[in-house]
């Protein structure tokens, strides 16, 4: 049987008339007549009762109506639904974060956008150390990743600043400098510096204790924490000082103030990471977007 049998005996069914049928369809009438036809041939029975002004379905009609109606709205959907992933408005999407990306206003107003824009797309979001996610691209684990600068992007792969912000200091309350707004480093002598592992961020890392060492301020290098947010705590519970992003300063924690650096410039960059000729709708949409809102 031929699908678009049914589809044609559908329209007749539900209009009850052959011209209005065929009007619908976009068909001369006598055609379709000939294809309502061959499927009563094909069944085996009538479909149809001809009458002087129109036709209405025989018991054996109004049961294929019934289950030919259903067939064509499951048709009708998938073709639809097929058609959506296609625009990649439909499917799964894998977004790696490091280093406290994902607490950027930027980041989150970008998310946001394009969880109203698709929503039918299911978005995993997954936090690791920079060179996980870079490995988890390269491997197609991770669709799109937000990358704090200075990281190592290889060539395998493309990317795009989204934002830019400065780095702040974190204070114990009892520290003696808790109460200025504007600290040079080189004002931290004795400080112990609460840093992460290395391999949570390797650039940023580096470029803090760069910073450190040109503005004179040698840091003790002590207790770490398992990742950049978690510094926040660790001065909190009277462990040293840290440098952070200064969109982590929205983590409001007892015994802990927040600091402008006056004496180093100390920026940092959130990059979206694809990988190179990428394809996939659902990554496009998203690239499109990050450019739109530039």
């Amino acid at each position: 049987m031929e699908f678009r049998y049914l589809r044609y005996f559908v329209a007749v069914a539900t209009a009850k008339h052959f011209t209005r049928a065929a009007d619908k369809l976009g068909i001369s009438q006598p055609p379709l007549s000939q294809q309502i036809k061959k499927l009563e041939h094909e069944i085996g029975t009538p479909l149809f009762k001809r009458l002087t002004r129109g036709v209405e379905m025989t018991e054996a009609g109004k049961v294929l109506y019934e289950d030919a109606n259903q067939i064509l709205k499951l048709t009708d959907a998938a073709v639809d639904r097929a058609r959506s992933v296609a625009r990649g408005e439909e499917g799964y999407f894998n977004v790696g974060f490091s280093a406290s990306s994902s607490f950027h206003p930027a980041v989150l107003r970008l998310l946001h956008a394009y969880r109203q824009r698709y929503p039918n797309v299911v978005l995993t979001p997954r936090q690791e150390n920079t060179p996980n996610l870079v490995t988890g691209l390269r491997n197609r684990n991770i669709d799109v990743a937000f990358l704090r600068l200075p990281s190592d992007v290889n060539s395998e792969l493309n990317s795009e600043v989204l934002v830019e912000e400065p780095m702040k200091l974190a204070l114990p309350d009892d520290h003696p400098l808790h109460y200025k707004r504007h600290i040079h480093l080189s004002e931290l002598q004795h400080d112990p510096l609460i840093m992460f592992p290395r391999e949570v961020c390797p650039g940023l890392h580096d470029m803090i204790l760069h910073a450190c060492y040109l503005s004179g301020y040698e840091p003790k290098l002590g207790q770490q924490a398992s990742q950049l947010t978690a510094t926040i705590g660790m001065v909190s519970a009277g462990f040293g000082i840290t440098i952070i992003p200064k969109s982590l300063s929205c983590i409001k924690m007892n015994r802990v103030s927040y600091h402008t650096i006056d004496d180093a410039r100390l920026n940092t960059r959130i990059t979206m990471v694809w990988r190179q000729h990428e394809n996939s709708p659902i990554i496009m949409n998203m690239i499109q977007m990050l450019r739109n809102k530039r």
